[in-house]
């Protein structure tokens, strides 16, 4: 009998020491998370923390003007593509083919539903899901697929009834000047060259994507009269972040082009984006908790006209602080983006008021009214514009364009100032732009939990979850040919841990919120598979089902070390 009772505890003690070498797995690997900062109160919101990681990946798309495709660029495929790779002891080991990039309309690819086979727009959105299925990445606390380049087309043909209003289909109407088109056609996607990634030298790995919007030209013959974009991307085997390197040109005929670099949410909605994404951002971000790092150096600005975006970070949410359920009639994207050329006026002003936002919230929660002439900063703000489908406006007020996103918007342009010196923002013009490369790190979280979004009266404020935040340029309307370049690295987003995110029944580190002291229990032995960990509050789900978990004591005494606390 004693001899069993010796086995049994011995079954047990080989079944804890088991449950704390995860638990050390997974403290190690959240401790490398959060001090990789050098911040222990945040933990990366990202799967590619710095863009660090060798075995890169990185998708395209490219949208409309109001974010869908309309129509495939000639002999191109449907405009979603990507570049995803694992390393062996030789070389790279590409896990999307130059087919699955190819794949257009009509083409049937695995997980395809009947009613996206033959659907411009829907097929893009499934092919976007299918190839984050091949790029995926298991990580806690979910999966996450891949950094995403978007472009986006300005040009809109009005009698082409492509583009709703405010999220309601809109027949074709004629409004000659108000938006760039030469005629039809005007709306369509570019052409796009993959420069797999390859490893040059057995030091160095390089790859990119490169194409122009003007149809049957050819940019290798020169880049006269037309439009091109480019994103290269290269790293050290080893050593450091990758560098994307972005090239964006518009032309006569293509006058507004946009190019960001991107994370998303690796799935839901994502700025603009009214269909199931997918992403970078295992974590999303929620104000006021999360700040962002990034190396950026701008080579050339894009003219008087280009709206560079330093950071951008795009949700939504409806009008009544619900979040969206992709009813385009209700739901509101949310934007918001500082812009650094110094070229860029602020139309806000005391003779401007319909282009600020109804009042400004400092740093100490002071709320300043925009009618308050002698206190408003109106310097720190381009632009503000509410979203059409508000019913309770304060007025004056500018209304968003409604057709350029799938549904009704709402945008908070701001501009160097010194207000946002607390966040880390630029503080005055010509900080971060040409000549002046900076490693930033911006407190995005506390800057956008104190700006004014429209909400109606009387209803729950929304949670302001961000679902993308990207770094690039929209080049808005050029009077001639335009050129911007950029170099964008160490690319992070940082959540802070506290403690409303940690949930009853994990193990948790003691020194980190105020664990309960362990119970003690009768032996049991389920079996315990491995983590994931959730890194939110240094929290470890080593359990499936709390209440088969197990505590250990002999006599009077725990086994269970004193630094670890199970609580239920």
């Amino acid at each position: 009998m004693k001899k069993n009772q010796n086995q049994m505890m011995m079954m047990h003690v080989s079944l804890l020491l088991s449950h704390l070498i995860l638990l050390l797995l997974c403290i190690i690997s959240i401790i490398d998370g959060a001090f990789a900062s050098g911040k222990s109160d945040y933990v990366t919101a990202v799967g590619d923390p710095g863009m660090r990681r060798d075995e890169l990946r990185v998708a395209l798309e490219a949208w409309n003007f109001c974010n869908e495709v309309g129509e495939e660029a000639p002999n191109m495929g449907s405009p979603r593509a990507a570049d995803c790779f694992n390393l062996t002891s030789t070389s790279l080991k590409h896990g999307v083919s130059k087919k699955d990039n190819l794949l257009g309309v009509g083409t049937p690819f695995p997980g395809i539903s009947q009613g996206a086979l033959n659907n411009v727009d829907l097929y893009a959105v499934e092919k976007e899901l299918y190839l984050g299925s091949l790029c995926q990445v298991q990580d806690s606390p979910k999966p996450w697929q891949f950094w995403m380049i978007m472009l986006k087309n300005g040009n809109f043909d009005t009698m082409a009834g492509l583009c709703p209003s405010n999220g309601k289909k809109t027949p074709p109407f004629s409004d000659p000047g108000r938006f760039p088109c030469f005629g039809k056609g005007c709306m369509n996607q570019p052409t796009v060259v993959h420069q797999t990634t390859l490893l040059d030298g057995n030091t160095t790995m390089r790859g990119g994507f490169n194409g122009t919007y003007d149809l049957g030209s050819n940019p290798s013959d020169g880049l006269d009269s037309i439009s091109f974009y480019e994103v290269e991307w290269k790293k050290k085997l080893g050593v450091g972040s990758w560098e994307f390197r972005h090239m964006l040109k518009t032309s006569k005929k293509y006058p507004w082009l946009m190019l960001y670099l991107r994370a998303d949410a690796t799935q839901g909605y994502s700025g603009g984006y009214h269909y199931d994404t997918r992403g970078m951002l295992k974590i999303p971000p929620e104000s006021p908790n999360f700040k962002v790092r990034l190396t950026l150096d701008i080579k050339q600005g894009g003219g008087p006209k280009s709206q560079f975006y330093l950071i951008d970070i795009g949700s939504c949410w409806k009008n009544n602080g619900k979040p969206c359920d992709g009813d385009v009639l209700t739901d509101v994207t949310r934007y918001t983006e500082m812009i650094i050329n110094p070229e860029t006026p602020a139309w806000c002003s005391p003779t401007g008021l319909g282009n600020c936002p109804p009042y400004h919230i400092t740093p100490n929660d002071r709320k300043i009214y925009r009618n308050d002439t002698a206190n408003f900063p109106y310097g720190a703000y381009h632009y503000y514009c509410a979203p059409g489908n508000a019913e309770h406006l304060e007025k004056p007020v500018s209304v968003c364009d409604p057709y350029s996103n799938p549904q009704a918007q709402e945008i908070v342009q701001l501009l160097p100032h010194p207000i946002w010196a607390e966040y880390g923002y630029p503080t005055k013009k010509g900080q971060g732009w040409i000549g002046d490369a900076r490693t930033w790190e911006l407190d995005v979280g506390g800057l956008s939990s104190r700006l004014h979004y429209y909400q109606d009266p009387g209803t729950t404020p929304a949670r302001r979850i961000w679902g993308s935040i990207d770094v690039g340029t929209e080049i808005f309307v050029s009077d001639k040919d335009e050129v911007a370049e950029w170099t964008l690295s160490d690319f992070d987003g940082l959540d802070r841990l506290n403690e409303e995110k940690c949930v009853p029944g994990f193990i948790r580190v003691m020194g980190v919120g105020k664990p309960k002291q362990a119970r003690k229990g009768r032996f049991a032995s389920p079996p315990i598979p491995g983590p994931p960990c959730t890194p939110a509050c240094l929290q470890l789900e080593v359990i499936v089902n709390i209440h088969q978990f197990f505590s250990i004591s002999q006599g009077d005494h725990q086994i269970l070390p004193p630094n670890v606390s199970v609580f239920l």
